[in-house]
Parts: C-alpha cells; structure tokens; sequence
C-alpha cells in the first residue's frame, strides 16, 4: 500500500513518515521522562502539530 502511494505522492509519504517518527519519538520520551510536560515532550509535540497542519492543509488542496 505504501509503494502504490509512494509512485503516485511522494512528498505525502515523507509528511506522513515525518509524522509517524515524530509520534514514535514523542511517545518513546514520555516514556523515558515519565511527563507529558518535559520540555523534549512539548518541543517534539509541537513540532508533531506542524507536520499534521502542513499535511491536512496539503490534503485538503487535492
């Protein structure tokens, strides 16, 4: 399913891989810090905030 998106949109797959990294790092921080509100865990959410508005803002222009 990835591959078929891939040849169609290849900037869409690396937003949304951007996105599922930012996610998993966010997650693997708040394990490690134990806090949704460690400085790491915020900076690394809002950085995951702008990868998902830069994606429904492309998606929403097709």
């Amino acid at each position: 399913m990835v591959e078929a998106r891939r040849r169609t949109s290849p900037q869409a797959v690396t937003l949304e891989d951007e996105i599922h990294i930012l996610r998993n790092r966010m997650e693997k921080m708040f394990l490690q810090e134990k806090s949704f509100t460690s400085d790491i865990v915020i900076e690394i959410s809002r950085l995951l905030d702008l990868k998902i508005n830069e994606f429904m803002k492309k998606r929403g222009q097709k």
